[in-house]
């Protein structure tokens, strides 16, 4: 539409969408604005148009936005190929004109523990060895840029480095599929290269004038290598980008000030890759998918190399196996912990794994490390389905013991905080063949809910009105806007790292909501619960976690919650934000979870003391 009303009804513009839904929304927002006839819209790829046959002749313009984070995941580089081969005159003009890559070199202690189980495990004294000596490359995050909002981690990194540019991308021209180049990248300070953490500088117009970047709170300037202005004059938080993180393997590397670190970077058609090696050293650090056996999250490594957790776990486990003769246990979930820990605290037990994502990948894990952790694999067997399968064959007519789960469901992380409660669905499935004295660990799930300013989050998630003096408020349903909507209308819950959102701040204490019980069968459950404001602020939602009772008896429990930066919260921010005083004003929350598809429903309402 932009490009229409700068063209003054001159000439075509040809717009292009493969995604349906989006393709029939963004004809809706033509219509709304009377721009139906000045744009063609067709629901293809790029790729798939054709000059003479969707378009009338070679493009002069081609505006564009396929950046992720990283720079290149929606194929940015072969999409402009295509279009420079097939779509463009020569000497096209581009919007945007050219992309820089920078990075620069930190230390950090959250960040190595997101990388480094292996280095972990070495203060931890519970036994169980993830990664055993010699099997470093057993387990491991996936070598890619991740992305993270490294402005919440400003008092933990150790700058190293100062910026440097990596790659340069220009629109104008055919780019290159794949692209490669070293740099001699001095320390600033003595310490230890956990992470490269890197990000980029949009130039849209030719002259260089009008920036766009996604450089953390720390770079003065939008351009690494000079001043410069940005679009808005101004930073604001937002989640469609963020910074990346490429952690270092092997725990890092140590370099002295002023000492040189070289830097390998590499590029193919969707991603960057970088290996380091400080001067003197003969080979680079590479750093490559085929170097782990199984792959996990960045968060799951951090919580199997957290002391506190396995610790609480072990003991809830151990107290469970006492006075238990060659007891039946089932880890119901995909957790390699549990599975490695109940097998070497009990020789003489039984333990079925179900692993329904990890399947047979978590499989090969447990078998290539029971040696090292002192078990032999006649005494564990798995099922890689969900649990219910093991009714089918009863487990040789076996009651269970112990119900074991984190709860973990590999390829699930990113989701509500209750979509975990599918261990509760679980353990349902599994009723009959439960002992009456079964040990169910967690025991319990207890929502908790805490009031919260969230100004950052809402604002990023408000409905749409007009962009550009073009009227967009008919998208907001589709996309799911969940401020500013109308009287009555509630937005969803949405699933957020709270120490990665922005602005952050506690208008209340904890609260307790509701329970889950274990070793109930799964049922229908709500409650509502009256909050009372401890702190003055402007309300823009509730933040709501799962704290899971791993040991009712000993009273030992994981809290997910903000505090616990492992785990995603659900936020159900508010349609208008209230402004609240302390012990004056009150809110009421009311929870509802459907078990049959396992989802939380939660409505709210403001009061006056």
């Amino acid at each position: 539409m932009m490009a229409a009303r700068a063209m003054g009804g001159q000439g075509e513009v040809s717009a292009c969408e493969s995604y349906l839904p989006m393709g029939k929304l963004m004809r809706r927002v033509l219509r709304a604005n009377g721009m139906d006839k000045n744009v063609r819209v067709f629901h293809k790829r790029s790729d798939e148009l054709r000059v003479g046959v969707e378009l009338n002749s070679r493009a002069d313009v081609l505006v564009s936005e396929i950046l992720d984070s990283e720079l290149l995941g929606e194929g940015l580089i072969p999409t402009l190929q295509q279009a420079h081969d097939m779509l463009l005159v020569d000497n096209p003009k581009l919007v945007p004109f050219r992309v820089t890559t920078y990075g620069q070199l930190v230390e950090s202690d959250f960040l190595w523990k997101m990388s480094d189980l292996c280095n972990n495990e070495v203060s931890i004294s519970d036994g169980v060895h993830l990664v055993p000596a010699g099997l470093e490359g057993i387990l491991g995050i996936k070598p890619q840029q991740h992305a993270m909002h490294c402005d919440a981690l400003l008092e933990e990194i150790r700058l190293l480095s100062e910026p440097f540019k990596v790659f340069e991308f220009d629109f104008w021209k055919r780019p290159d599929s794949h692209g490669e180049v070293v740099m001699r990248i001095p320390a600033t300070v003595d310490g230890k290269v956990h992470a490269v953490v890197s990000w980029w500088v949009l130039q849209l117009d030719y002259e260089g004038s009008i920036l766009y970047s996604t450089s953390p709170s720390w770079i003065n300037s939008f351009n690494a290598e000079k001043p410069s202005s940005c679009i808005s004059g101004q930073r604001d938080w937002y989640d469609h980008w963020r910074q990346c993180v490429w952690f270092i393997p092997r725990g890092g590397i140590s370099v002295c000030k002023d000492e040189h670190v070289l830097l390998q970077a590499f590029h193919d058609d969707t991603s960057v890759s970088y290996s380091l090696k400080v001067d003197g050293q003969t080979n680079f650090n590479p750093y490559k998918a085929e170097d782990f056996n199984l792959m996990l999250l960045p968060e799951r490594i951090a919580t199997y190399g957290n002391k506190e957790w396995r610790m609480a776990v072990l003991t809830a486990v151990k107290s469970a196996l006492h006075g238990r003769s060659s007891p039946l246990c089932v880890v119901a979930d995909d957790s390699l912990f549990l599975t490695i820990l109940t097998a070497s605290l009990s020789k003489n037990s039984l333990v079925t794994s179900v692993f329904p994502g990890l399947q047979e990948k978590g499989a090969l894990y447990v078998q290539t490390v029971a040696d090292a952790n002192g078990f032999s694999m006649d005494c564990v067997r798995f099922v890689c389905k969900r649990a219910s399968h093991l009714l089918k064959d009863n487990i040789n007519q076996r009651k269970i013991d112990l119900l074991l789960g984190e709860p973990f469901y590999y390829g699930s992380e990113g989701m509500l905080p209750w979509h975990n409660l599918r261990f509760w669905k679980e353990r349902t499935s599994l009723d009959p063949i439960l002992a009456d004295d079964v040990f169910i660990m967690p025991g319990k799930g207890i929502l908790k809910v805490c009031a919260m300013s969230l100004p950052d989050l809402w604002r990023s998630r408000r409905s749409l009105k007009y962009i550009e003096d073009f009227d967009h408020t008919i998208v907001n349903e589709t996309l799911g806007a969940c401020g500013d909507l109308p009287s009555l209308q509630e937005g969803p819950c949405l699933p957020y790292f709270i120490w990665q959102c922005g602005e952050a701040k506690e208008l209340s204490e904890i609260y307790s909501v509701m329970e889950f019980n274990f070793y109930d069968p799964i049922q229908a459950c709500s409650e509502g619960k009256k909050i009372v404001f401890s702190k003055h602020g402007v309300c823009h939602g509730f933040v709501l976690w799962i704290d899971w009772v791993i040991d009712e008896k000993n009273s030992a429990f994981i809290s997910t919650g903000p505090v616990s930066r492992y785990w995603k919260q659900g936020v159900k921010l508010l349609s208008k934000p209230v402004t609240v005083t302390a012990v004056d004003d009150f809110a009421e929350i009311e929870a509802s979870f459907d078990p049959s598809s396992g989802e939380l429903t939660v409505r709210s309402s403001f009061l006056k003391l």
